[in-house]
């Protein structure tokens, strides 16, 4: 690639080292990118090869001690920065911000305007896309969709095949049980609702089942049962909207 055409360069003395032994290298700006303030010469993050950061694509950059590697890529206006890591096959891009101490790998995608932030997790086929949010310890996974104005925050988990567009579509209880834990419940594709809670995941019913199992009529138990009464009310006011959303993120 002509000098003229390319974006930044790798710094040769400047490396890192990933826990599989992936030498990652500095990237120095040969370039102006002055929507998000960066000068010729100024130093970003690190990437294992050209192939992570576009070269020619938008104003996408690496910053701070960002880490993007294995076959991720960083494109469009995407910003990976802070402590942030890309990896696997994970794509950033459109205008989206990963920083933070934030984790986006296996063949995760955060497109739009998402923001992942904090010490959140996205990995597996999760997609983060729209005006979504995810932050705090939040972890997104498995066919996970966050998408619209959803926000995922604090302790909470969203999996499988989750279907989340609207914040009113998931919420969750901290210190909860006698565990003092997370719980966590959400939308669904198929207009379900599933409930993570520690090592649990399943649908509503299957967690009152397993509520009155293990805990019966103690006070663990109608706390639960409180709980479970207002994931019903909630989730109610939440599937009015639900169907037209899913249909707009399907097209």
């Amino acid at each position: 690639m002509a000098e003229a055409s390319r974006k930044y360069e790798l710094v040769k003395d400047d490396t890192v080292q990933t826990w599989d032994g992936r030498t990652l290298f500095r990237i120095r700006a040969l370039v102006a990118i002055a929507a998000i303030g960066v000068a010729v010469g100024d130093l970003g993050g690190y990437v294992e090869s050209e192939n992570n950061l576009s070269q020619v694509s938008g104003n996408a950059w690496v910053s701070g001690n960002a880490w993007v590697y294995g076959n991720a890529r960083v494109y469009g206006d995407a910003r990976v920065s802070g402590n942030a890591q890309v990896s696997g096959n994970a794509w950033v891009s459109g205008d989206a911000w990963v920083y933070g101490n934030a984790w986006v790998y296996g063949d995760a995608r955060v497109y739009g305007n998402a923001r992942v932030y904090g010490d959140a997790r996205v990995y597996g086929d999760a997609r983060v896309s729209g005006n979504a949010w995810v932050s705090g310890d939040a972890w997104v996974y498995g066919n996970a969709r966050v998408y619209g104005d959803a926000r995922v925050s604090g302790d909470a988990q969203v999996s499988g095949d989750a279907w989340v567009s609207h914040r009113n579509h998931l919420g969750w209880f901290s210190c909860v049980g006698s565990e003092h834990g997370t719980l966590c419940w959400f939308l669904e594709k198929d207009r379900g609702i599933r409930v993570n809670r520690g090592c649990f995941s399943g649908t509503l019913d299957e967690f009152s089942a397993a509520v009155e199992e293990s805990h019966g009529d103690s006070s663990n138990g109608q706390q639960y049962r409180l709980l479970i009464q207002f994931i019903e009310l909630r989730a109610a006011e939440a599937l009015k909207d639900f169907t037209s959303a899913a249909e707009a993120e399907a097209a």
